[in-house]
C-alpha cells in the first residue's frame, strides 16, 4: 500500500511538472518581440561576477529580470542600443560587481563605444567599491545617493595560506613542479609567500594599479598623478567624493531621472536589459549575411563525460567543449570563429584533447582566440593553434609549467585512529596514495614526467608563435603575466576586447571590414527543461562547492594527477 501511495504521488508530481513546463514552453513560443518606446533608456544594471557563458534560462512568469547578465549580453545590448533610434540613452547601476579586471575592461570598452553614438551615458552609483567606480567612470555624468560613502582606496591582493592549519590536522601536501614560478599548492605548503610570488604579484598589482588610474583619469578628465592622490585620500564619503571630483552630483536616484528627463525633453521609459535582449539584431538592420561563431569555454580544464554539452556553468570539459567546436568546424554558415577563453587551467590531459580540436578547426575555419579574465596555463596551451591571440591588458595569462599534487593524509588518520595497510605489485603502486609520502624513486618519476609534459608545453608554445624554444622557456617557468606585460614578450598579439576579436576574425576570413555580420554564440542558454533533464546530482554539488569558495578553480584540484594549472589564486580588490 506504501509503494502504491508513492507510486501515485510521484506520478501526479511528474504530471503537475510536466504541465507546468508544457506551459512555460508555449508562454516562450508566444513571447513576441518587446515594444520599445521612443524615448526610452536603457537601464544597465550590473552585479555579480558578470559570466561568459549564459546562465539558465528561466520561463517569463516564473520571473526573469535578474537573470544573470553575460559579457557577451552586454556588448551585444550596447552595440544594438547605440544604433536604436528609440533609445536615447543608458543608466549604468553597478553594485557588487566581482568580475574579473579584464571584463571589467570589456565594460569600459563597451561604454566608450557606445558614447560615440552621441546618446548619454548616466551613472548611479550605491555604495561604490573601485570595481564599480571604475566602470561608472566611463559614463558622461556619475551621480551618488547624498550618503553613500565611496570605497575607492587602490588595489590589494591578499593570498591565503593553510599549512599551520593543515599541521594541527596531521595533513601534508606533496608536490612537484617545472618552472621556478610555478609554486602550485604554496598555499598547502607554505604559510608566506615565496619571493618568487612576491616578485609576481607585486608586477601584477603594480600594472593593474596602473590600468586602473589611467581608466579613471580618461574617463574624468584629470591626469594620472591627480589620480594617484585622490585615490590615497580613500576612501570618501559622498561630499568628499564630489569635492574631489569623482562624482558629478550628489542626487537621490528619482532626481537623477528627473535631470535624464531635462536632457531628452521628455519623460523616458525605462528599458530592463532582460526586455532589451529579446530585440534582434535582425531587427535594427544589424544583423549581416556572414556568420561568425563565437565559442566559449569558461572553467578550470576536466575531461568531464560523454553527455557534455559544452553548456555547464562551473568547468570547461574537453568532452562537451571539443562537440561545440566540432559543431562549428562543420556548419559550412559559419565564416569564421572566435574562440573565448575564461580558462585557470586544468588537467593534462583534457587541454591536450582541447588543444587537438583547436587546432583541427584552425585547419578549417578562420580562427581568432579572445582571452577574458584568465586563460592561463592548460587555457593558454589550448589557445596554442598558431591564430592570432587577443587580451585585455588585465588578463592573466601564460604559467607555462605543470605540477602533481597529492595531500598525505597519515597524520590526520592517526588522529582519527584510523589505519591503513596495502599490499602492492609494482615498486611506484603507491604513488597516489594519501597515507604515504613520496618515496625518493617515486619522486624521480614523477620529476621525470612533469619535465617532459613542460618541455612538450614550451615547444608547442614556440611552434605557436613561431619563436624559438631557447626564447619562450625564460617566460615560461610557470610565470603568470598580464597581457599588458605578455604582449611586448610575444605571448598574445593584441590588447583588446571582443570587438578587435571580431575586426581580426573578419579580416582573417576575408569579410570587409566594414560589412555588419551575424553572431552565432555557443553554448546557447539553457532552459529550465534542459536543465531538469540533463543536470546531474554531481553538477549540483560542484554548484554548491562553486558558491562556497568562489571563483576558485577546485575542479581539476579534486581530480589530482598531472595539471597545468595556474600556481596560485588571487582576487585584487
Amino acid at each position: 500500500m506504501v509503494k502504491f501511495l508513492i507510486g501515485l504521488m510521484t506520478g501526479v508530481a511528474l504530471v503537475f511538472l510536466s504541465v507546468i513546463l508544457l506551459f512555460a514552453v508555449a508562454l516562450r513560443f508566444r513571447e513576441s518581440a518587446p515594444v520599445i518606446a521612443g524615448n526610452s533608456v536603457l537601464v544597465l544594471r550590473l552585479s555579480g561576477e558578470l559570466p561568459e557563458k549564459p546562465p539558465m534560462e528561466l520561463p517569463s512568469f516564473v520571473g526573469d529580470d535578474h537573470t544573470p547578465l553575460t559579457v557577451i549580453g552586454v556588448w551585444s545590448a550596447l552595440e544594438k542600443a547605440a544604433a536604436d533610434a528609440r533609445i536615447k540613452a543608458v543608466v549604468l547601476q553597478p553594485e557588487g560587481l566581482s568580475a574579473g579586471w579584464a571584463k571589467l575592461e570589456e565594460l569600459r570598452l563597451d561604454i566608450d563605444k557606445f558614447k560615440k553614438s552621441g546618446k548619454p551615458v548616466f551613472a548611479y552609483l550605491r555604495q561604490p567599491g573601485t570595481r564599480e567606480y571604475y566602470v561608472a567612470s566611463g559614463a558622461d555624468r556619475i551621480y551618488l545617493g547624498p550618503s553613500e560613502p565611496v570605497m575607492v582606496k587602490g588595489l590589494r591582493a591578499e593570498m591565503m595560506y593553510f599549512k599551520k592549519t593543515l599541521d594541527k590536522l596531521g595533513v601534508s601536501m606533496e608536490i612537484e613542479h617545472a618552472g621556478k614560478y610555478k609554486d602550485f599548492g604554496d598555499m598547502f605548503t607554505r604559510s608566506d609567500m615565496s619571493p618568487e610570488t612576491r616578485e609576481v604579484m607585486t608586477s601584477v598589482v603594480d600594472d593593474l594599479y596602473g590600468n586602473l588610474v589611467a581608466g579613471i583619469a580618461e574617463g574624468r578628465r584629470k591626469s594620472p598623478e591627480e589620480v594617484r592622490a585622490i585615490i590615497d585620500r580613500g576612501p570618501f564619503t559622498a561630499p568628499q567624493a564630489l569635492k574631489a571630483g569623482l562624482v558629478d552630483a550628489l542626487r537621490f536616484e528619482d532626481e537623477m531621472w528627473g535631470e535624464l528627463k531635462e536632457r531628452l525633453k521628455g519623460e523616458p521609459s525605462r528599458v530592463s536589459m532582460d526586455k532589451y535582449s529579446r530585440i534582434t539584431s535582425e531587427s535594427l538592420g544589424l544583423a549581416g549575411k556572414s556568420h561568425i561563431a563565437i565559442v566559449v569555454g569558461a572553467g578550470d580544464i576536466v575531461r568531464g563525460d560523454a553527455g557534455d554539452d559544452g553548456a555547464g556553468e562551473n568547468s570547461l570539459t574537453s568532452y562537451g567543449f571539443n562537440k561545440l567546436l566540432r559543431r562549428v568546424e562543420n556548419d559550412p554558415l559559419v565564416k569564421g570563429v572566435v574562440v573565448r577563453i575564461d580558462s585557470p587551467g586544468g588537467e593534462v590531459t583534457a587541454s591536450d584533447e582541447l588543444w587537438r580540436q583547436m587546432n583541427l578547426l584552425s585547419k578549417k575555419k578562420p580562427v581568432v582566440i579572445s582571452m577574458s579574465d584568465a586563460a592561463a596555463s592548460g587555457g593558454y596551451f589550448m589557445a596554442m593553434t598558431g591564430d592570432p591571440i587577443v587580451a585585455y591588458p588585465a588578463t592573466l595569462t601564460g604559467s607555462i609549467g605543470v605540477v602533481f599534487g597529492k595531500p598525505n593524509l597519515h597524520g590526520l588518520y592517526d588522529k582519527l585512529g584510523i589505519t591503513k595497510e596495502a599490499i602492492q605489485r609494482g615498486k611506484n603502486a603507491g604513488i597516489d596514495s594519501d597515507y604515504t609520502p613520496l618515496s625518493p624513486e617515486e619522486r624521480t618519476t614523477l620529476k621525470e614526467g612533469i619535465d617532459e609534459s613542460y618541455r612538450d608545453f614550451v615547444g608547442k608554445v614556440a611552434v605557436a608563435r613561431h619563436r624559438k624554444f631557447e626564447e619562450i622557456e625564460p617566460l615560461a617557468q610557470g610565470r603568470v603575466w598580464l597581457g599588458s606585460q605578455a604582449k611586448p614578450r610575444g605571448l598574445v598579439d593584441e590588447t583588446g576586447g571582443l570587438d578587435k576579436a571580431i575586426e581580426m576574425v573578419k579580416q582573417k576570413a576575408r569579410i570587409p571590414a566594414g560589412e555588419r555580420v551575424s553572431l552565432m554564440v555557443y553554448p546557447g542558454r539553457r532552459s529550465l527543461l534542459e536543465l531538469i533533464l540533463k543536470k546531474s546530482q554531481e553538477d549540483m554539488l560542484e554548484t554548491k562547492v562553486a558558491q562556497v569558495l568562489g571563483r576558485m578553480p577546485f575542479h581539476a584540484w579534486l581530480r589530482g594527477g598531472y595539471l597545468r594549472m595556474m600556481p596560485y589564486w588571487f582576487e585584487v580588490r
